[in-house]
């Protein structure tokens, strides 16, 4: 005998059956949401290594060449000259004045970071200036050539990757900063990964807070592992020599110059 089935009985039974396609249709939003998720953060991902780069790499390099160009070395065929304003007898090195924020106080040459490598460097360590602008100055170190410690600041991964290769630096590197003076020569001595916390490494005395100076160092820092930021990678170089522009740029950094010049 059929049982006659109640009003109950048949709203249980729809409900039943509605309830699997709510379930999937959950699921299959879930599984959207995640999918576009992923994109988003691939297109993050994307952006902040390639396409930051892209960007701080034109304004970088305009503002090389506009420094370059507005503070001529003289360009010959000759062989240029080395330490010529360092040498016996000759005039003390030259040491300029802290520009105003965002401002250049130079360019930075390292060959070992590849031959045509040149960076800006500009006053001050906020993100407006090392996510576009280059090589930070902290602000209170010392200048190029002076006795103390003159500090960077640079960026790893990305907004140019300006100390991407930082690592690769071998003792005795030369690395050059031009200023409006001249080209400041200094030889790469030794690096240290130490914690963000490790301000002492800005010292005139590196890590030695309250110490006088008796050399004229270089600092380079950047974030530590190449792609994170729980350490910090410090580079110490160690003032050789002066020239004016007048004689020249060093021979290593001759021919970038000449290009940088329009006249490679």
């Amino acid at each position: 005998m059929s049982r006659v089935l109640s009003r109950r009985d048949l709203v249980r039974q729809e409900s039943q059956r509605k309830r699997p396609r709510g379930l999937l249709l959950v699921v299959q939003v879930m599984g959207e949401l995640l999918l576009t998720g992923g994109v988003l953060a691939l297109l993050f991902v994307a952006w902040q290594l390639w396409w930051t780069n892209v960007e701080a790499d034109g304004v970088q390099s305009a503002a090389v060449k506009q420094f370059v160009q507005q503070h001529p070395a003289t360009i010959t065929d000759a062989a240029p000259q080395t330490g010529a304003g360092s040498a016996p007898g000759a005039a003390p090195v030259p040491v300029g004045k802290a520009p105003g924020h965002g401002e250049a106080i130079g360019v930075i040459y390292v060959p070992r970071l590849g031959a045509d490598y040149s960076r800006p460097i500009v006053e001050g360590t906020s993100q407006d200036v090392l996510d576009t602008l280059g090589l930070g100055h902290y602000p209170g170190t010392a200048m190029p050539g002076a006795p103390g410690n003159f500090v960077v600041a640079g960026h790893r991964q990305t907004h140019g990757a300006v100390l991407d290769n930082i690592h690769m630096l071998v003792p005795g590197d030369k690395i050059y900063v031009q200023t409006a003076d001249g080209f400041y020569t200094y030889v790469f001595r030794n690096q240290e990964i130490v914690l963000p916390d490790r301000t002492d490494v800005l010292a005139p005395v590196p890590t030695e807070p309250g110490a006088t100076p008796e050399q004229r160092i270089l600092t380079m820092t950047s974030c530590n592992p190449r792609f994170g930021s729980q350490e910090r990678i410090i580079a110490y170089s160690v003032f050789e020599s002066w020239q004016p522009l007048s004689a020249g740029p060093p021979a290593p950094i001759a021919k970038q110059l000449a290009e940088l010049h329009g006249k490679g």
